[in-house]
């Protein structure tokens, strides 16, 4: 009793501090949100922004155009992928007890992109050209091809560690996996057209930009879906973080709650990387970034402010990329890997024990 009373209070005084933070991250993402539209090559003031969006006269007509065509799809998309890549990452870090676990390092991504470079890479000039025809049943196609090869990388990786004690263990096979799935896609490569190695290779380096609003449906329905799912998982989420044993001492079924998990991260990870491009970071640091900033390992809290953290750092990292005042345009994963290797750099130096995380 004495226990759960500090427990409890523990929690009372954390409750307070939990919300200024929250509502700190939340006015930061509308910051970066706004910044996301008004900088670019073509800069527009905050008046104008705000008259765009309202469908207010403003002085230049071009920017609505460059406002509802490109920055606003491109925003709205950063904020979908940042906080599917971030959720995702946060699951499989406490699933697999592992703080260096997360879609791209675990070969979930690499899955992705396994997927994406069957359907790109084999259907020749002519299945592209009838894929980009198909409309949003092409859309969904490259979405579920995508899907596949993440759940399918994850299933590999849930079977090795039932039998792998080791955390460390489990990563190395985890990046193995990455590297195998990467070995079928280069032998893809090998044997395609020069254009679609081209297109291929561009998409490896990551964007926002390449969604327009005739995919945004799908990619906003896959990636709803599994944040869903991850939010229907906190409370078994939170009983992992003490174990497997304990978990089933509560009553949960544990391999319902790893299929399930599994299912999310899969959609989260597939989806995004479809769309966007495999992109390294962002769920390895932002997890991290929220426990130290709330110190708490309570699901309940982190879920949302890794959300709203995951697509803030999203909207800046596009932001960086883009150059604002500039024509030129920053390969996305360079930024995210210059913001989110900084930061694993500092939570491995200084937390003596890797497991404090959890």
């Amino acid at each position: 009793m004495v226990g759960m009373e500090a427990q409890y209070n523990d929690e009372a005084r954390e409750g307070p501090r939990h919300a200024v933070i929250m509502l700190g991250l939340f006015f930061l993402f509308l910051i970066a949100f706004g910044l996301s539209l008004s900088l670019g090559s073509v800069h527009i003031p905050l008046a104008g922004l705000f008259g765009v969006l309202t469908g207010e006269e403003v002085s230049s007509p071009a920017w609505a155009i460059i406002v509802h065509t490109i920055r606003l799809p491109k925003a709205i998309t950063a904020v979908l992928a940042g906080a599917a890549l971030s959720v995702s990452g946060l699951q499989m870090q406490t699933l697999f007890r592992n703080p260096l676990a997360d879609p791209f390092v675990l070969g979930i991504s690499a899955g992705a992109s396994l997927g994406v470079a069957i359907v790109v890479l084999t259907v020749g000039a002519v299945g592209s050209v009838l894929i980009a025809g198909m409309g949003f049943l092409g859309d969904l196609s490259l979405a579920v091809a995508a899907i596949i090869g993440a759940a399918a990388v994850l299933g590999c990786v849930l079977l090795v560690s039932r039998s792998v004690q080791s955390v460390m263990t489990l990563l190395i096979l985890g990046l193995m996996f990455g590297y195998a799935t990467g070995a079928f896609v280069s032998i893809l490569i090998y044997f395609s057209v020069p254009e679609q190695i081209q297109s291929y290779i561009l998409w490896t380096f990551g964007s926002f930009g390449s969604v327009t609003w005739r995919q945004m449906p799908v990619l906003f329905c896959a990636i709803s879906l599994g944040l869903l799912l991850a939010f229907l998982c906190i409370k078994p989420l939170n009983a992992l973080l003490l174990g497997e044993n304990y978990a089933r001492s509560m009553g949960l079924n544990v391999k319902r709650i790893r299929l399930w998990i599994l299912i999310s991260a899969s959609v989260l990870a597939g989806a995004t990387t479809a769309f966007c491009g495999p992109i390294a970071f962002l769920g390895l640091a932002v997890p991290h970034l929220c426990r130290s900033l709330l110190h708490t390992s309570d699901h309940r809290v982190l879920m949302p402010a890794v959300t709203c953290l995951g697509a803030t750092l999203a909207l800046l990292s596009d932001l960086i990329a883009h150059l604002p005042g500039s024509q030129f345009v920053l390969p996305l994963n360079a930024v995210t890997s210059l913001i989110g290797a900084p930061i694993v750099i500092w939570f491995i130096l200084y937390r003596k024990n890797l497991s404090q995380a959890f």
